[in-house]
């Protein structure tokens, strides 16, 4: 008995709660499946800011000033939910462009089939989803006579103005 008294175990010389786990198991398991599931859904804005890039990319995300802490459940829920929200509104960005895009290629298509009544109208690149620069425009051939005889083409402008501009062709010369 006295052998007993002597060495207490352990447990008992210890503080409550010193040797308990920080977190509950079940807690683990819940901190677990928020990790994962911001892990995904960061993967998919990645992919999402990838897949807008070309069309004009997508807003910044909002800068958080936070000192840097271990999240609890709470925490980790608010920065899935954010995340999700964002996918949300960066896939309907794209989809929302994707559509203007494809009116601007049926618009486009009309244009080529029918010069005549769509006089004047220019369509960018940028706006058809298409790199580089240049617009596609319906004009009159031969110009004024072209206008007055109802001649009308669709012309692709040639692309982006030299570097320098007409400032720098009259310095060269």
């Amino acid at each position: 008995m006295e052998s007993a008294l002597a060495n207490p175990p352990v447990a008992d010389l210890a503080p409550a709660g010193l040797l308990a786990p920080r977190t509950a198991p079940d807690e683990r398991a819940g901190r677990r499946a928020l990790r994962t599931q911001i892990a995904r859904i960061e993967r998919e804005l990645s992919d999402a800011f990838v897949t807008a890039f070309p069309m004009g990319g997508l807003e910044p995300p909002v800068a958080m000033a936070a000192a840097p802490h271990l999240l609890d459940l709470g925490e980790l829920e608010r920065v899935r939910d954010d995340l999700a929200e964002r996918l949300r509104a960066a896939r309907i960005q794209i989809a929302r462009r994707a559509d203007e895009q494809q009116a601007k290629r049926l618009t486009l298509e009309r244009m080529l089939l029918d010069p005549g009544s769509y006089r004047f109208v220019r369509i960018a690149r940028s706006e058809l989803g298409e790199p580089g620069c240049g617009a596609w425009e319906v004009r009159p051939r031969l110009g004024l006579i072209g206008m007055l005889a109802g001649w009308w083409h669709v012309k692709l402008s040639s692309g982006c103005p030299l570097a320098g501009g007409c400032g720098a062709c009259s310095v060269a010369r």
